[in-house]
């Protein structure tokens, strides 16, 4: 499967990557430097962009079969990288058919606010995290108004991780997925590597098709 992958060199989309190529999915990565992918494949496509470009975001989509999104912002706790980039996905999505988006966003937002305890609540999503928590409330809002076949995945807080089983938070494949908003998780964690091979399962599996499932462990 031909897929597209930005936010690929974030902690999420370098597992989608890595990952996806592992599958045998032929793979797309949109990243504004590629000096930081530094990974090579003969599968493997890096174009050069900013998710706000248009015209670069419609010309990468284009041909596709699939997109999944990982975007973040780095360090910064203010911004709209994941809407406004998420809006620019979606556009240029729906004018060249491209159905499939799988997007990343956050446990959280919306009515799996009531899976997380009152730390995350209050204290990071409420107070010190407001804006980025905002911004991914936007960008759902911006998938769910689309004409796609959107799957959003929430994930709960993210540990290190990756493919390889000698590490100590890697990809499992055992995990919580789908639960009700108001099943209270008591390890509000996932390992980035987790929440990648959710993600990518998307790609063969219509369960959570036009839904929000939220993933941990």
């Amino acid at each position: 499967m031909k897929v597209l992958i930005f936010g690929a060199t974030g902690s999420i989309g370098r597992q989608l990557v890595q990952q996806a190529l592992e599958q045998g999915h032929l793979v797309t990565a949109f990243v504004r430097n590629p000096a930081k992918l530094n990974l090579q494949h003969a599968n493997l496509k890096i174009v050069q962009g900013d998710v706000l470009d248009s015209v670069a975001v419609e010309q990468a989509v284009q041909g596709q079969d699939a997109v999944l999104c990982s975007l973040g912002s780095g360090q910064q706790r203010t911004g709209t990288i994941r809407s406004e980039g998420t809006r620019q996905i979606v556009r240029a999505m729906e004018k060249t058919r491209v159905r499939r988006l799988i997007c990343q966003t956050t446990l959280g937002v919306g009515e799996s606010q009531g899976n997380l305890n009152f730390f995350w609540k209050y204290i990071m999503f409420g107070f010190l995290l407001r804006q980025v928590f905002l911004d991914h409330v936007r960008q759902e809002e911006f998938v769910k108004q689309s004409h796609l076949d959107w799957t959003i995945v929430r994930p709960s807080t993210f540990v290190d991780g990756d493919s390889s089983a000698t590490q100590g938070h890697a990809r499992t494949g055992i995990y919580r997925h789908g639960f009700a908003g108001t099943d209270k998780i008591p390890n509000l964690t996932i390992s980035r590597a987790d929440v990648a091979d959710f993600m990518l399962k998307q790609l063969t599996d219509d369960s959570y098709l036009h839904q929000t499932p939220g993933v941990s462990h």
